[in-house]
């Protein structure tokens, strides 16, 4: 099944650490909320026909467009795909943006998802990551969002910021689960080039969580969520028997998707492409009829190495039949004689014909599915 991405990039302001297109002019989001339905009518054909399991309103901030305009656009691209009869349909949601009512208006536009930008319980470190709630308004927009019957709720939190210790990662995780939240994304802090964090580090002002405090880090975040009945389906995300995100599991399977909205990627299993980051142009070309975007057509090695480093990062792991099915026989030697020293070394096991990491193998998973990508 395919998915529908939509990128809503508008923002009251930018956090320090997020290097996703953003944008803080407010004053076109009517119009590009338009231009998405126009792009949605010209790319009806994308998806060619496969039927759509989820539609993920991501950014930016979403939760700021307001309940009527997220009820238009999923009822647009309802009637432009085909639709599976239970689609999973998340929000992005900013607890500073709820109000009394807000979930509710949600669940009568289809919305049966709620992904909450909880971040963090200090407000210390909410301030320094940039974030503009604070820790209280995470937790009315939590019960405001199980008093509306919402149980598909999942929650982000960033560990690894500078200064923060395992035992305020252990506080983080404690007063997530005081809610009955059933699934957690758990991001360790990358600091990317052209943000405020990116451009502290080069003036010598950000010193980064060593490896050892990241280790450590990420071994508690495993352990307590294991202790909560919680799965560790992906290398930052965990879910309750049942709620796995069904529209992120769909990226790392290589699942087809189609992206709305400025610097929304689609892939089609051939090609991937991506709109322009900038509203302005994206909003002038569509309104001409064209899709702004660049395009890269993917070789079979391509797709291969891409499957690779999604699949690794997943408890599904690499599925041995699978690529030599659909890829061919040398690559699946080459991934059976590669990973024999990781086996022996304990980082990854053999399960029949899947591969995957073990715990220890995921602390280093950047490192190891490095070496497993193909140059034939």
């Amino acid at each position: 099944m395919a998915g529908v991405y939509i990128h809503i990039p508008f923002c009251k302001s930018f956090c320090s650490y997020c290097d996703f297109y953003s944008t803080t002019d407010n004053s076109l989001q009517e119009i590009l909320v338009q231009t998405i339905l126009r792009e949605a009518s010209l790319r009806a054909s994308y998806l060619e026909g496969e039927i759509v399991d989820t539609v993920y309103f991501g950014g930016g901030t979403p939760s700021l467009l307001g309940v009527p305009a997220v009820a238009e656009i999923i009822r647009t691209v309802r009637e432009k795909f085909s639709f599976a009869d239970d689609p999973e349909i998340t929000l992005e949601v900013n607890p500073d943006d709820v109000f009394e009512g807000f979930f509710r208006e949600l669940r009568q536009a289809g919305v049966n998802r709620i992904s909450l930008g909880v971040q963090s319980w200090d407000n210390k470190r909410l301030r320094y990551l940039g974030r503009r709630h604070d820790a209280a308004q995470s937790a009315v927009a939590l019960e405001m969002v199980f008093r509306e019957g919402f149980d598909n709720v999942s929650a982000d939190l960033i560990y690894g910021i500078p200064g923060m210790t395992t035992a305020d990662l252990k506080e983080d995780l404690e007063k997530t689960f005081a809610f009955p939240v059933t699934h957690l994304s758990a991001y360790h802090l990358t600091v990317e080039e052209g943000t405020k964090f990116g451009r502290m580090k080069k003036e010598g002002r950000l010193k980064e969580t060593d490896e050892e405090t990241s280790a450590s880090m990420f071994a508690l975040l495993g352990n307590i969520c294991r202790e909560k009945g919680f799965i560790h389906y992906e290398i930052s995300n965990f879910a309750k028997e049942g709620y796995i995100s069904r529209h992120n599991s769909s990226y790392w399977k290589q699942v087809p998707y189609i992206g709305l909205g400025p610097s929304a990627h689609s892939f089609d299993r051939r090609s991937r492409q991506w709109n322009v980051s900038d509203v302005r142009k994206y909003i002038k070309a569509v309104a001409a009829g064209e899709i702004p975007c660049e395009r890269e057509e993917l070789d079979r090695l391509t797709v291969f190495n891409e499957y690779v480093m999604t699949s690794l990062r997943t408890m599904w792991g690499i599925d041995l039949l699978h690529v030599e099915e659909f890829y061919d026989k040398e690559l699946h030697d080459y991934l059976v004689n590669l990973s024999g020293k990781y086996i022996r070394y304990g980082l990854m096991k053999r399960e029949k014909n899947t591969l995957v990491l073990t715990d220890q193998g995921r602390m280093i998973s950047d490192n190891i599915i490095a070496e497993l990508l193909a140059d034939l």
